[in-house]
């Protein structure tokens, strides 16, 4: 079997099972940017989030924006199949990857990949490639599982993609296939990106904003439009623009802002941060 260790437990998040569970209570949940409260899954939950967009920067920075999503997943009851896209920070592998088989290894344990999901959303792209070197590094997945973990359990299996090519045409077609991938299933579907990069709190939020407003719309043109056109260094809109396709044709039908913050919100220096926005697309 097929194993991805985890490249970044004792760095961007903490190492073991113990610490990495107070890590999320503490130090996500309940910090003061956090939820405020450690949330309880809802077995019977209504089931109404289709799509999710979280950050990925390490805990300590993202991690209460990131608890916002992550707590109304859990609220919202459990889904069965995970798809998380995230971005290549690393150059390795191909343009747009896909793992199909394996499992996934946290500190808490292992999470499965769902190959017949995986599979069908490959067979549905003209882009998607199955290269697992594109996943050996990259943390924007990884972040991910955790959370997940710490608010589902176990029981649920995922499927990771990867994106280096991030055009447009591309983003879509993504969207599009993993949609029909995940016909007559309980998913959700996760875009994993921080927002603005390393400019000053003020210009960081005026551009961020516009993200927002895009994907409050579930308007995935304005999305990628205003990233061009403003020059914001959002370094997941592709998967971005992914999530927002698969999840209107799953059946999304609102964009909810669940919270919005910078790391110059955690660590006081506002001269030189970047943003991070937690974002549910829903049914009604």
């Amino acid at each position: 079997m097929k194993v991805r260790y985890p490249k970044n437990a004792g760095s961007w998040y903490a190492g073991t099972a113990e610490s990495l569970r107070r890590q999320i209570e503490e130090e996500c949940f309940l910090h003061r940017l956090g939820p405020g409260e450690v949330p309880k899954l809802n077995e019977k939950g209504p089931r109404k989030i289709v799509g999710l967009l979280c950050p990925h920067a390490g805990y300590m920075y993202s991690g209460p924006v990131a608890a916002y999503s992550y707590g109304a997943l859990a609220r919202d009851g459990k889904p069965e199949t995970v798809v998380v896209l995230g971005p290549n920070h690393t150059g390795f592998g191909s343009a747009v990857s896909v793992m199909v088989e394996g499992v996934w290894r946290t500190p808490f344990a292992d999470v499965p990949i769902n190959s017949k999901v995986a599979k069908a959303i490959q067979a549905a792209s003209k882009y998607l490639d199955v290269d697992d070197s594109a996943h050996l590094y990259e943390h924007s997945i990884e972040l991910q599982l955790p959370f997940l973990q710490y608010v589902l359990g176990s029981g649920f299996d995922f499927v990771p993609i990867c994106m280096m090519l991030q055009d447009f045409e591309v983003a879509v077609d993504i969207g599009r296939a993993i949609a029909k991938g995940l016909e007559n299933i309980n998913a959700v579907v996760i875009a994993s990106s921080d927002l603005t990069h390393y400019e000053p709190q003020s210009s960081a939020e005026k551009k961020d904003t516009m993200v927002v407003e895009a994907i409050r719309r579930l308007d995935e043109k304005e999305l990628f439009e205003v990233v061009e056109r403003y020059s914001i260094s959002m370094c997941g809109v592709g998967p971005t623009v992914s999530m927002i396709v698969a999840s209107k044709i799953l059946g999304a039908k609102n964009g909810v802002l669940l919270k919005y913050a910078t790391s110059g919100d955690v660590t006081g220096d506002k001269s030189s941060v970047v943003g991070y926005c937690a974002m549910s697309l829903t049914k009604t």
